[in-house]
């Protein structure tokens, strides 16, 4: 489908080598879990040479997320569970990847703010993920599709932890995207709280 984002065009061409093989879906699922395990782990070591390598991993893992879908639709192998299992695991890995980075970053200026920011928009993933979950089973999947323009959808912009990390620059990102998240929350809470049609109830 020509209106696919970029990423998920590409994960497409990445696991078609992977059809004819013994890998199911959620074998990559659960890839892009350990993956993202191993990126907030790193980050929680507060050097910037760690830090690097695990915004390279967490783009992978981000990237990983998008591969289980592609690999399911092409192979026929689409199920309820690995919807969810793939639900839970990126909603574990945005939890996983801003406490990690928000206790490696509380030894620098933010001090222990950055851990109780890291907390806060580290928790604020299942929140989101559930209130998201319960509004496709009640109300269809196009209630939470997120915009897009050009091929780029919101979630996309995660993608810019590496080059942001890279420059030096893993203390704003963190504040801007930690801040952002807990934005988002209020957003989806806002949109779960709002009855179809816009009407409350």
């Amino acid at each position: 489908m020509t209106n696919k984002p970029w990423d998920q065009r590409l994960a497409a061409i990445v696991v078609r080598p992977l059809a004819a093989t013994p890998v199911h879906p959620n074998h990559l699922t659960a890839l892009s879990l350990v993956l993202g395990l191993g990126a907030a782990i790193l980050f929680a070591q507060g050097d910037p040479r760690a830090a690097d390598w695990a915004a390279l991993l967490f783009m992978v893992a981000v990237f990983g997320d998008h591969t289980d879908g592609e690999l399911a639709r092409l192979t026929a192998k689409t199920s309820r569970f690995g919807h969810y299992f793939d639900y839970l695991a990126g909603s574990a890995n945005y939890t996983m990847l801003f406490i990690g980075i928000g206790f490696g970053l509380s030894g620098g200026a933010l001090g222990s703010w950055a851990f109780v920011l890291g907390l806060a928009a580290g928790l604020s993933n299942p929140i989101i993920v559930t209130l998201r979950l319960t509004m496709e089973i009640k109300r269809g999947p196009a209630t939470i599709r997120h915009p897009s323009f050009a091929g780029f959808e919101i979630e996309d912009f995660i993608y810019l932890i590496g080059p942001i990390t890279w420059a030096g620059g893993l203390k704003v990102f963190f504040l801007a995207y930690g801040l952002g998240t807990l934005g988002y929350l209020l957003w989806t809470v806002a949109l779960f709280l709002r009855g179809p049609g816009g009407s409350r109830g």
